[in-house]
C-alpha cells in the first residue's frame, strides 16, 4: 500500500443494522514494517454537536468502522489525542463488543 491521504468516515455501529453516526474525517495512512500507521482529524466545518457526539461515542466504545469513498471498510480503534485529532489502529478484538452505559436522570 502506498500512503493514503484523504477524506473518509468513521461509523459507530450499535449492532449489525443500527449505525448511530458517521462523521467525516481527514486521514493519513502510511505503511509500516508491521502494518500501517494512521492519524486523522475531524473536518473543521463540523458543528459543536457533531464534535460532542463523536466524543460521546468514543467514550462508550472507541471501536469504529473506517469507511472509504469506494465503500471499503476496516474496523479501527480511535484514540483521541488533542483538539479534533486522533490516532487509528486496526481493531483485532471480538466481533461482538459489549457496551455498558448508564444515563442517570
Amino acid at each position: 500500500m502506498e500512503r493514503f491521504e484523504g477524506r473518509c468516515w468513521l461509523d459507530w455501529w450499535a449492532n449489525s443494522s443500527i449505525n448511530f453516526g458517521g462523521i467525516e474525517i481527514s486521514v493519513v495512512i502510511t505503511p509500516t514494517e508491521t502494518g500501517w500507521d494512521a492519524h486523522g482529524q475531524l473536518i473543521s466545518d463540523l458543528s459543536d454537536d457533531d464534535r460532542e457526539g463523536f466524543i460521546f461515542l468514543c467514550d462508550m466504545s472507541p471501536v469504529f468502522t473506517l469507511r472509504f469513498r469506494n465503500g471499503s471498510t476496516v474496523e479501527v480503534t480511535v484514540t483521541p489525542t488533542d483538539d479534533d485529532r486522533f490516532t487509528l489502529t486496526e481493531y483485532t478484538g471480538p466481533a461482538d463488543i459489549q457496551v455498558d452505559y448508564r444515563i442517570d436522570v
